[in-house]
């Protein structure tokens, strides 16, 4: 793994839908070593030279498999050292023990069914975006459906990732200028927050993707994978204020987002980049202060944290998405 500074260029987003093929792979464990840092001296970037590290305690796998053609794009991780995983293919989660680096289908998936984002809550209810206008919940310890939202008409719309924030789970929608907040546990309306402010949706591309709430928990933070921004977005109004980015021109290609405190991780698929920035109180200011890029890297798209880690699936946008595709998880310290 190497902490950098990135040189974004803007990239075409990739199609995200294509056919599932192969089982679920059996255990696969990776022995793994210990990291050094160093610091150059040039820029000031932290640098580690790091095959594994200790994850609560024990050494545990810093890479696992994921089923062949599983299209994966969305990782959860409560509690319990569990990774839940969907597919873009058809809807599937792949349940792995981080400890171990052993998996298995926790839910089949079906015809039409599409899995990108996932948040997993306290109570084990697992929140899954959809896709084609729909959300579903799902009981994470037996994969069952327990509900099924339609968030938006079908046609149209990309309902591609979740946080959890207050009473809501919040999705957003790559396609429309708007938010979807599903009220937590099995009943309840579904509220839509139209986009304002700052925000200019464009169109035929992918514009809303990861999402996370603000350190004060009063608003979100939205990226925008084109052309690459971050947004404020008032959680009463909708309004959404651009945040100024400091040591980087943009986020392009801008994917998952995940939050400790006010340290920012905003993964950048196609770079093959995380890039870390540091909030201000307000969360209107965003400060570049490294970036975390690894060899094992191949399009990841989203991340979610246990110990000392943070968790990447590899969706592999730019290779063949066929039923023998491999991919895989990683993990990087943090």
């Amino acid at each position: 793994m190497t902490r950098s500074h990135p040189h974004p260029h803007s990239l075409p987003h990739p199609s995200r839908r294509a056919l599932l093929g192969g089982a679920a792979l059996t255990a696969f464990a990776v022995a793994t070593g210990t990291g050094a840092g160093t610091a150059n001296a040039a820029t000031g970037a932290k640098t580690a030279t790091t095959t594994g590290d200790r994850a609560r305690g024990g050494t545990w796998p810093t890479e696992f498999p994921l089923p062949n053609g599983f299209l994966p794009e969305g990782i959860a991780i409560g509690r319990k050292p569990y990774a839940y995983m969907g597919s873009r293919a058809n809807g599937a989660i792949y349940r792995t023990d981080l400890r171990t680096g052993e998996g298995g289908i926790l839910f089949a998936g079906g015809t039409g069914l599409v899995a990108v984002g996932l948040k997993l809550d306290h109570d084990g209810l697992l929140y899954v975006a959809g896709n084609t206008g729909v959300a579903r919940t799902h009981d994470s310890r037996t994969g069952e459906v327990v509900a099924t939202h339609q968030l938006s008409e079908p046609t149209g719309h990309f309902i591609n990732d979740v946080t959890l924030l207050g009473d809501r789970a919040w999705f957003t929608d790559s396609r429309a200028a708007a938010l979807y907040g599903v009220p937590r546990g099995r009943t309840g309306t579904v509220k839509t927050l139209p986009l304002t402010g700052d925000w200019v949706q464009l169109p035929d591309v992918n514009n809303a993707n990861g999402i996370v709430g603000t350190p004060d928990g009063r608003a979100l933070i939205v990226v925008k994978s084109t052309p690459g921004e971050l947004y404020n977005v008032n959680l009463r109004t909708g309004h959404a204020t651009k945040i100024t980015l400091v040591g980087a021109a943009n986020v392009v290609n801008g994917d998952g987002l995940y939050r400790i405190g006010r340290t920012l991780y905003v993964v950048q698929n196609r770079l093959n980049l995380i890039s870390v920035f540091h909030l201000n109180s307000k969360a209107t200011t965003a400060t570049l202060t490294g970036t975390i890029t690894d060899p094992r890297f191949d399009v990841p798209t989203t991340a979610a944290r246990f110990g000392n880690r943070l968790y990447l699936v590899n969706a592999r946008f730019t290779s063949p998405q066929t039923p023998e595709t491999t991919f895989t998880g990683v993990a990087v310290p943090i």
